[in-house]
């Protein structure tokens, strides 16, 4: 189903949606939901949008209003049966629910994903068990399938809600937000999660895993494809043929993309300079750094960093 579908959602007037955050502190992952939709929130008043935010603890205390419900977890947090029960029950008294980062894993677990698709985190597959193999897992970054949302999280939280805001209430006001977010970009619910997961390859193909960890260990200092290849005991022709065959991509493009994959992760989540954390993901050069970094983001990191900056603001 298109994200356009939910546009007969906005006929409600206010349109409520419900966030439930498991944590409360400051997370990409949580920040990428909720900052596009306080802005939009501030533009339009809450005769037209109202944003409702609950706690694990206390998100039943809410009225049973809001059209959308999306659950966002940043880490590992394990729910009780019964507590994951009444989360749920309580979700599905939206038209539109969901969830975002590791959240989307306790509904595969709890069978709700069951033959839908499904843009589980990569590194949570494993987890997922018998009931996460029921559910359609894609490499997309979210996904709207029936009335269930999901994204991976992270980055792709503040790409998710931009596209919500669009289907919701069009590109008008998705421009004001991404403008006052100094967003130039918007990936959509087609592009793959970028990071690829070790365990997920390791029984398919052991020397590929291998290779992945020497690149995920050699950010700062990287490796040549040649020595790479010689590490894992391959030619470089060999490498060349699995990194395309399982990833999509070159070995030299795919460790260029971890590079700045976690150059963004820096820029958004530490305190390093931005020449720091250039030098830290292997770029000696700062222009080369933000050239790169242009061409894969679509903003330069002086322009990521500012980001972090107003979505911090913001959430104060």
């Amino acid at each position: 189903m298109p994200f356009s579908s939910l546009s007969s959602l906005a006929v409600a007037s206010p349109l409520r949606i419900q966030v439930i955050h498991a944590q409360d502190d400051f997370s990409l992952t949580l920040a990428g939901i909720l900052q596009p939709l306080r802005l939009v929130a501030q533009l339009l008043g809450d005769e037209q949008f109202v944003l409702h935010t609950s706690s694990l603890a206390d998100f039943s205390l809410l009225e049973q209003s809001a059209q959308i419900v999306l659950i966002v977890a940043n880490n590992g947090l394990h729910l009780e049966p019964q507590q994951s029960t009444q989360l749920i029950e309580h979700c599905r008294h939206a038209k539109v629910w969901g969830a975002v980062g590791s959240a989307v894993l306790w509904l595969t677990q709890s069978g709700e994903m069951r033959g839908l698709r499904t843009a589980l985190p990569r590194n949570l597959e494993v987890e997922a068990g018998d009931e996460g193999e029921a559910a359609l897992l894609t490499p997309h970054l979210f996904e709207l399938d029936g009335n269930r949302l999901t994204c991976c999280g992270g980055a792709a939280s503040t790409d998710f809600a931009l596209t919500l805001i669009d289907a919701l209430f069009g590109a008008a006001v998705q421009a004001e937000v991404m403008q006052t977010l100094c967003i130039e970009h918007v990936r959509s619910a087609s592009d793959k999660q970028q990071m690829a997961s070790q365990v997920r390859f390791a029984s398919l193909q052991p020397k590929l895993s291998e290779a992945l960890q020497f690149m995920e260990a050699n950010l700062e200092e990287p490796l040549a494809t040649d020595d790479i290849a010689n590490l894992v005991g391959i030619s470089r022709r060999q490498l060349e043929r699995l990194f395309k065959q399982y990833l999509g991509n070159m070995p030299s493009r795919y460790y260029l993309e971890l590079r700045l994959k976690r150059a963004r992760q820096l820029l958004l989540e530490s305190h390093h300079s931005i020449i720091q954390v250039g030098l830290m993901c292997g770029f000696s050069s700062g222009s080369h750094f933000a050239t790169a970094y242009g061409t894969l983001f679509g903003i330069t990191p002086r322009e990521e960093r500012q980001r972090k900056l107003v979505g911090v603001t913001n959430l104060k």
